[in-house]
């Protein structure tokens, strides 16, 4: 594979697939494949990933298309969150008589 995503059978682009079980709520990622448009790709994605009937929705994206934190750099990345008390749920006060929020 090379740098821009493309590799696999004559130069056809890498896609990552992700699946919802069918007890799930959201889509998991669960591998990569090769194949040359979504369409095909979403093919082949059910045929490798949901043989014996797992999942009830499948998405698939090209590999080329993702961009993602480095693992490397995760302190200095995620570190700015930290210093921001409100995002967290004791920084607010609960009216009284308010049940459910």
């Amino acid at each position: 594979m090379t740098e821009h995503g493309h590799g696999g059978r004559a130069g056809w682009p890498l896609w990552e697939v992700f699946v919802r079980a069918r007890r799930g709520l959201s889509h998991s990622h669960v591998g990569s494949l090769h194949a040359p448009d979504a369409e095909l790709a979403l093919r082949n994605a059910r045929d490798l990933y949901t043989r014996r009937q797992e999942g009830v929705s499948i998405w698939v994206v090209p590999a080329a298309a993702i961009t993602a934190s480095s693992p490397d750099e995760k302190d200095a990345f995620f570190d700015p969150a930290a210093d921001k008390v409100y995002r967290h749920p004791t920084f607010y006060q609960v009216p009284d008589g308010v049940a459910h929020l």
